[in-house]
């Protein structure tokens, strides 16, 4: 599913990434506040701002592309608490990398990060940079950058460590080597203010920012019902929807019965939600069995999601069939990701749901 989408795309990056849907007159940035009102939940932000693609490597077992945008305010979560990182005077760029797998297009949210920035052999900047989720951008890895020069050139590595989600099916025993992908950047404030920057009449609403039409860099949407494998079941909890599916167990996964893999993804564009913490509870005849976590995983026919095998019919164990029955999900940690205005108040206080099976 993911390789006949992703390879059915174009050669090159669109000209809408590439050229950040910008305007063509050079003007300085004024960022709006942030929204007074802004609800807990997805919402429109009070602005949007487009991105440059600096280049696309493929190094490893990783396709990996380095763009680049304003400086950006966002929210970096631990457990259930945001904090926010604003833009210092000092910042010079917001830099973000995205990394996927080449042949399916899949992005890969849970490797770590790291960039380092170099101009004639010298270090400029280098930084462990955060998993991250933006509206427009979608799924990607980015920080601030400061001490970039107007006109200079520099050398941008990308280095890349091995996923902390389990891999299965064509992808058991992937993504286990670091990599390092690196690029060339020559710093032009006049070209970077060409950039797209709108101030919008909508923010604040609950909806959200379509994602940026982008040929060969994915966005990280998760594969919807139909292109799963497996019948499929779909639920809402606030903003997440679920999307879950029960299979053989996929090659890499330890245990027997059946396997539940569920997807949760953001209600509005369909990002795949990572670095979640997730449990299940069989249900039937109104007995809930015990609870178990969910296993983050990633998988060619599966997507990124949250997997575990489940007893079936006639299995003796103490949890009870799948067969006929339900489960419910809970969310035991939101979203560890870092989250671009829209994103930031979101996914804190989802409640559990129950899917029949």
């Amino acid at each position: 599913m993911f390789r006949r989408e992703f390879l059915a795309t174009g050669s090159a990056v669109s000209a809408t990434a590439l050229a950040g849907c910008g305007s063509l007159e050079s003007r300085a940035i004024e960022v709006p506040s942030v929204l007074d009102d802004r609800p807990e939940a997805i919402y429109v932000p009070g602005h949007v701002e487009g991105m440059d693609v600096i280049g696309i490597q493929t190094s490893g077992d990783y396709a990996v592309a380095l763009s680049y945008s304003y400086p950006h305010r966002f929210w970096t979560i631990t457990g259930t608490d945001a904090e926010r990182t604003s833009i210092d005077e000092t910042d010079s760029v917001h830099l973000m990398a995205t990394v996927w797998d080449p042949e399916t297009g899949m992005v890969l949210p849970d490797v770590g990060v790291a960039v380092e920035i170099t101009r004639d052999g010298s270090l400029v900047s280098e930084e462990t940079v955060y998993a991250m989720l933006s509206q427009p951008m979608g799924v990607h890895h980015g920080a601030n950058f400061a001490g970039l020069e107007d006109g200079e050139n520099y050398e941008v590595a990308v280095r890349v460590g091995a996923t902390a989600s389990r891999p299965t099916g064509a992808f058991a025993g992937r993504f286990d080597e670091p990599a390092t992908a690196t690029f060339e950047f020559t710093f032009e404030e006049s070209a970077m203010r060409e950039i797209r920057f709108d101030r919008l009449d909508r923010g604040g609403e609950r909806d959200a920012l379509d994602p940026m039409a982008m040929e060969r860099v994915p966005t990280g949407i998760a594969p919807t019902a139909e292109e799963l494998p497996g019948e499929t079941v779909t639920a809402m909890a606030a903003d997440v929807r679920y999307v879950a599916t029960i299979v053989d167990p996929p090659a890499g996964v330890d245990g027997e019965g059946a396997y539940l893999a569920a997807s949760p993804r953001t209600r509005y564009n369909g990002y795949a939600l990572s670095r979640m913490g997730l449990a299940v509870a069989p249900e039937r005849d109104g007995q809930k069995g015990a609870k178990a976590e969910l296993t983050r995983t990633i998988d060619p026919d599966l997507g990124y999601h949250y997997g575990t095998t489940l007893p079936r019919e006639g299995d003796q164990r103490e949890t009870t069939s799948h067969d006929g029955g339900e489960v419910s999900i809970s969310v035991e940690t939101p979203p560890q990701v870092a989250r671009h205005e829209g994103y930031e108040t979101a996914f804190f206080d989802v409640p559990t749901v129950t899917l029949s099976l």
